[in-house]
This record gives C-alpha cells, sequence and structure tokens, in this order.
C-alpha cells in the first residue's frame, strides 16, 4: 500500500541543525531535478518579481527569504515539517513505534521543490506550490511528471491518493497501477444534500491515512481498501475513469 499526501503551505523549521544532505533522501534519481529547481527557486525568491511568480503576498517574505537559504537552512525531518489540518489530524508524533515504522515505508508526500519524499527524509522549509510556472522550467507538474513516473512506477499495491488535483497533476498512475489507484473524497450530507468542503476534506483524509496505518493491514484491492475504511465511515467505492474514488461522507 503506498499512502499519497500532498504537502501543506505551513512547514516546521529549525534555528539549528545540519543542512540537506541529498545523498541520505529517499529517489535519489530525483536528485538532479530537485537541485535544478531549487536552484532557480532561490534565484527567483531573491528577484523582485518573487511575489509575482510565486503568488504569494508581501506578509510571507520572511518565507520567500528563506528559500534562497535553502542549501544551509536547518533540515526537519519530513514527519515534522509539515503542519496544517491534514497533518494535525495524521498525528504523526503521537503514533505507537509500530505504526510509524508502517508510515516510514507506506506514506510519500509529493512536494512541488523535492519530487517525493518519506517521513524520515529531511529537508529545509520552503514555499513552493505545484501550481507554480518557474522561469526556464515551466509548470512545476510538467517538470515533475517523468522523474516521479520513472521513480514510481514499479509500486504495484494499492495506491491512496489523499493529494489535491494540482498535485495529481505531477504524477498519474498508469497501466496496471491505475486499477489500484484509489482517490479518496469527502462530502457532507445534510437533508440529503452532499457538498464538498474542503477544510474538512483535508482534516478526514488525514483520519483516513491513520486509520490505515493504525490497522496493520495492506488492502490488495480498491474493495479491500473500501471495507477496511468503512469500519469507521460511512464510505462508497466508484469506479471513475483508469482508477476508483472512495467518496467519505460525512453526516451533519
Amino acid at each position: 500500500m503506498l499512502i499519497l499526501l500532498p504537502p501543506s503551505e505551513g512547514k516546521t523549521g529549525r534555528s539549528r541543525g545540519r543542512a540537506v544532505d541529498f545523498s541520505t533522501l529517499s529517489f535519489p534519481e530525483l536528485n538532479p531535478v530537485r537541485e535544478q529547481v531549487l536552484e532557480t527557486l532561490a534565484k527567483v525568491s531573491a528577484s523582485s518579481d518573487a511575489y509575482d511568480v510565486l503568488d504569494v503576498g508581501a506578509s510571507l517574505q520572511g518565507e520567500v527569504d528563506r528559500n534562497t537559504r535553502w542549501r544551509t537552512e536547518p533540515a526537519v525531518p519530513v514527519s515534522e515539517l509539515y503542519s496544517g489540518v491534514l497533518y494535525d489530524a495524521l498525528g504523526y508524533a503521537s503514533m505507537s513505534a509500530g505504526t510509524k515504522r508502517r508510515a516510514g515505508s507506506r506514506l510519500l508526500v509529493v512536494s512541488a521543490a523535492w519530487g517525493a519524499l518519506r517521513p524520515a527524509d529531511r529537508v529545509p522549509p520552503y514555499r513552493l506550490s505545484m501550481g507554480t510556472t518557474l522561469p526556464g522550467h515551466g509548470p512545476l507538474a510538467s517538470v515533475w511528471r517523468d522523474p516521479l513516473a520513472a521513480v514510481l512506477s514499479e509500486s504495484s499495491g494499492v495506491i491512496v491518493d489523499c493529494r489535491s488535483s494540482t498535485y495529481v497533476a505531477a504524477w498519474r498512475p498508469s497501466g496496471d497501477q491505475a486499477a489500484k489507484w484509489v482517490s479518496v473524497n469527502v462530502v457532507r450530507e445534510r437533508d440529503g444534500v452532499r457538498t464538498v468542503v474542503s477544510h474538512m476534506a483535508k482534516h478526514t483524509r488525514g483520519l483516513v491515512a491513520r486509520h490505515l496505518l493504525e490497522s496493520g493491514k495492506d488492502p490488495g484491492t480498491p474493495k479491500s481498501l473500501h471495507k477496511l475504511v468503512s469500519e469507521r465511515w460511512n464510505a462508497e467505492l466508484d469506479r471513475t475513469g483508469p482508477g476508483w474514488t472512495l467518496t467519505v461522507v460525512e453526516h451533519d
């Protein structure tokens, strides 16, 4: 089983510690692209049009400035780096030792700056979205598409996709993998009417990821994944194109 997570805009830095060591990162085949993207990000972040390119406001000047220091900023374990609704619900810090071991081999964060990261990888905080178009590179989703396909194509289990559409654009399972690709959707139902609420969806996706890790099980098919998630939530499984959609229905 592979659980794909999006990064969060909120990131936790450190005032002390060693800088990133590329030789220790998962998927070392991605290192050349990582370095190219980060070098360009540093140049853009030091330029006069940084806010426009990165699509951020002046209130985030500190985060933009930090992009220029990615080689020297203290690196943080991915398990501690990301904050926000999904990661609060995932609650990595409160997991048992056994669940953390499972997370180490089953969780994967798709990142605009780093491509793909495991919980134990250590990288500096950064400000960059997959929806960004970097000068000289083009849309980042296109930059990462082939490199990610090359390193993730060997995954043979169920792929539980908790990413937003912006990050799905960077890698979509294809071929035999697509038959085990399950996107997690969340809706709220009130008086028979369903609506999508993004804040709640992030929270629920984090809870679903934790539930799967704590279960100690690795579902082999989308239907067995549906059964496992249905132990806790009202969930529906539908075939949507080459993959599947697992819809978790929250009731008011």
